[in-house]
């Protein structure tokens, strides 16, 4: 087998953090330059459009099961019927960016498709104009529920674990759109009691509200916030408060095992405030700032895999502004990343930055300027047949003109549509870390893309990921609640540098490039808000050490294919 050579070290890996940071601030405003053209055709408004308002607005929610057909006039789909509540009319409703009366823009009915696609409880949404008279345009609004309450058990397998559970929630409560969970899951990392709230429309506006708790078997955690978002393109102001408190025992893993552990205390709050001029010439740009609170804190286990020096404490008090620009550029897709389901494909350029400062004056434990950048872009032919999305973040901080957990990541994937039910997906990431905090790990395994490894199998200060699909979307609807795919996969990723868990005496890691192919199935939920495709695979690794297992057998629910 071939082994990789020495890692990179932290020093070299700095100099090429610091230099690819550099070339994204460079690169940022070609980036953009083409703004003024790149305007989404979408935004043209019907020539006639400054005439006509909008009429009667009619909003028809379909049940789960169609039983008008042939095919779904059965018992079972109309039992199931019967026994769900549907999404109440009000909800919809106040999801639009139009009302009766308004002046009609078609662009705003495009969104509001959008905006109502996001919602879990609904499987598709389409808006349309039925009749036009007196200067007046009539609208219909169809969506059409799916099944939002999920009793029973969990079972997910990944990376040679596995995850189990008992669940209870309701996605869609009494058909106003909120959700609550009570679950307990068991995982490789601990077992745990939860329960979940979350109410997207809070007394009937457009702020959301969420509230979680977990009881585990190393700790609790505790979160929430309230917030009024940027709901819409064209939303010009929007606010959140933020909390989280959590203490768990953190483990860090070397090939698939854990190494070492230490008690984890985290506490995070944070204060933000937006405002926009809203949508110009095709784009959308927003202004933020606000106040955060984050301290960490670490102690040792008392076990036998308590980790010999524990990650230093860090408390980070400090404003931040930040500013984000976007195009209003949206495509419709289908039988991508999900099987008979309308997609909606960001398909423009954004940019985003943050600045904030972190001082001893502001009861910090250092001095420290944060900074995060983020751009995007996405390239298609005019057939689209072939499409490459691709997008690169970095963040940091920086200590007496020192970089801190610096990390940089960019990912591309790439499209080509080979025929209406076959298409071809390919997709490469990379990450680079320079002085990444102690209690950090920056791994590579059956948990992150690597599919026929164990979880958490490589570490090191950076890290590539290559995966080759060839995917089938076949027509088969297995008992009108699953359309079934499937895949043929080769995954290739390897580690650099030293990562932060301690090495074990005698043990060779340094395992050079990893490689694995597979094939598997994936069911496409058509009536479920619950996990939009399954996946089930066998992966058959081609490297690593000769204790792991030759086939990894792979079941997991994901929000693509």
């Amino acid at each position: 087998m071939k082994r990789a050579p020495g890692g990179s070290g932290l020093e070299a890996g700095g100099r090429s953090l610091r230099f690819l940071c550099l070339l994204l601030i460079a690169i940022y405003p070609s980036a953009l330059s083409a703004q003024d053209s790149a305007t989404s055709s979408s935004l043209q408004p019907p020539a006639s459009s400054p005439a006509l308002r909008i009429g009667v607005i009619s909003i028809v929610i379909g049940d789960v099961f169609a039983t008008e057909t042939p095919e779904e006039d059965r018992l079972f789909y109309r039992v199931a019927n019967r026994l769900h509540i549907e999404t109440r009319v009000d909800v919809v409703r106040r999801q639009l960016l139009f009302k009766e009366g308004d002046v009609y823009v078609e662009r705003l009915l495009r969104e509001s498709e959008r905006i109502l696609r996001r919602n879990k409880y609904l499987f598709d949404a389409e808006i349309a104009v039925v009749a036009e008279h007196d200067g007046l345009v009539d609208i219909e609004v169809r969506t059409r529920d799916v099944w939002t309450f999920k009793p029973g058990i969990q079972y997910t397998r990944t990376g040679g674990e596995e995850a189990t559970g008992f669940e209870l929630q309701e996605s869609n409560l009494l058909g106003f759109g909120k959700e609550v969970t009570v679950a307990h899951k068991e995982n490789v990392d601990r077992r745990s009691d939860e329960f979940r709230y979350f109410d997207p429309q809070l007394f009937g506006s457009r702020a959301r509200f969420a509230l979680s708790y977990a009881d585990n078997s190393d700790g609790r955690q505790r979160s929430g916030f309230v917030e009024q978002p940027f709901y819409s393109l064209d939303t010009r102001w929007a606010a959140t408060l933020s909390a989280l408190d959590s203490e768990r025992t953190d483990q860090r893993y070397v090939l698939g095992t854990a190494v070492d552990e230490f008690r984890h205390r985290q506490q995070a709050y944070q204060l933000f405030g937006g405002f926009s001029p809203g949508l110009n010439n095709g784009w959308v740009r927003r202004y933020s700032f606000g106040a955060a609170f984050v301290e960490n804190r670490f102690a040792a286990t008392g076990s036998p895999l308590s980790a010999a020096v524990v990650p230093p404490d860090r408390k980070l008090v400090y404003p931040f502004v930040g500013f984000s620009m976007f195009e209003d550029r949206f495509e419709e897709r289908r039988n991508e990343d999900q099987i008979e389901r309308t997609e909606d494909l960001f398909a423009g350029k954004f940019f985003q930055a943050s600045f904030g400062w972190a001082s001893r004056e502001f009861d910090s434990s250092d001095n420290a300027a944060l900074l995060s950048l983020g751009f995007g872009n996405t390239l298609e032919t005019e057939d689209r047949r072939h499409t490459l999305v691709m997008r690169a973040d970095a963040a940091g901080r920086i200590h007496d003109d020192e970089l801190a957990n610096g990390v940089l990541t960019s990912a591309a994937r790439y499209y080509w549509r080979m025929t209406p039910r076959q298409l071809f997906f390919a997709s490469l990431s990379g990450s680079l870390t320079d002085r990444l905090d102690a209690e950090r790990q920056l791994t590579l395994g059956g948990d992150s893309g690597l599919r026929g490894y164990p979880l958490r199998y490589q570490d090191g200060s950076a890290a590539a990921l290559v995966t080759l699909e060839h995917r089938v979307y076949t027509k088969y609807y297995l008992f009108r609640l699953f359309h079934l795919g499937g895949a043929v996969f080769f995954d290739a990723g390897r580690t650099w540098g030293e990562g932060n868990a301690p090495k074990p005496a005698g043990i060779d890691t340094r395992l050079g490039l990893l490689k694995n192919v597979g094939l598997g199935l994936r069911f496409g939920s058509s009536r479920s808000a619950f996990g939009n495709v399954i996946h089930v695979d066998l992966a058959f690794p081609l490297d690593g050490d000769p204790t792991i297992d030759r086939m990894q057998f792979v079941v997991e629910s994901k929000a693509s294919f």
